[in-house]
């Protein structure tokens, strides 16, 4: 009995090794983040703008860019919380009037977890923007309106597994491009965010064919060491075929 006692003793000690080696990690993961944060100008800038994450100057910078936002347009913020891309968007198409002497424009933003009310904005937390359901009360709060624009700043939760973790990004880009072709007008735009890998000209080749054309941004604002980058598909031909499983029929 003595030997099986020292095995399931060795047995805890491991477990509780290998727990304090993960705890250990995480902390030096997370004393990496909050270094970065602190020296991050984005940061800082986002504060003093009052925009809930620095992400809201991808977008910003990449319309000065590409020219996507405009007063009067309807569009729609995919995967949107906290809000920071909803509140460009917001201010880009004066969907909360705040200047009188333009279009009002509309601004829908879905997400699976909670988004914070934006002045301005519709907002549809805890959905799922891949499901029946959504796509319904999206139709609903359109009342008859198309889409001019859908964004997505949309990223699964990384696994630590590179190539499954990239894999599950283009998941929810073939999904995002499926609610686009659902719900945007003739001449519409998309614009999604993607990692850098062997699947991007796949891709590319699959929105060409509804895309009149697709440009690759990669704004300044993106921290270096981020394989994160942004298709922009513009000028939508319309649906000739049905979408099936997430991919082009």
């Amino acid at each position: 009995m003595l030997p099986q006692r020292t095995v399931v003793c060795k047995g805890i000690n491991f477990a509780r090794m290998c727990f304090l080696v993960n705890c250990l990690k995480r902390f030096k993961s997370s004393q990496q983040w909050l270094s970065r944060q602190k020296a991050d100008p984005y940061v800082e800038k986002a504060k003093i703008y009052n925009y809930r994450c620095r992400s809201a100057f991808k977008l910003l910078e990449m319309d000065d860019k590409a020219n996507i936002l405009h007063p009067g347009q309807t569009v729609i913020d995919l995967g949107a919380s906290p809000g920071s891309w909803t509140q460009v968007a917001v201010q880009k198409t004066n969907s909360d009037g705040a200047d009188t002497t333009q279009p009002i424009g509309t601004v829908l933003s879905i997400d699976k977890l909670q988004i914070f009310p934006i002045e301005g904005a519709t907002i549809m937390s805890n959905m799922d923007f891949s499901t029946i359901q959504a796509h319904d009360k999206v139709v609903e709060a359109l009342n008859g309106r198309q889409v001019d624009l859908v964004l997505s700043d949309m990223a699964p939760n990384a696994t630590g597994v590179k190539e499954l973790d990239k894999d599950r990004i283009i998941g929810l880009c073939y999904m995002a491009i499926r609610f686009a072709a659902l719900v945007t007008k003739i001449d519409g735009n998309l614009l999604f965010k993607v990692w850098d890998g062997k699947e991007v000209p796949i891709l590319e080749m699959d929105l060409e064919r509804f895309y009149k054309s697709i440009k690759i941004l990669k704004p300044k604002a993106s921290r270096s060491d981020s394989s994160e980058k942004f298709i922009l598909a513009r000028g939508f031909r319309g649906i000739q075929r049905p979408l099936q499983n997430g991919r082009w029929g």
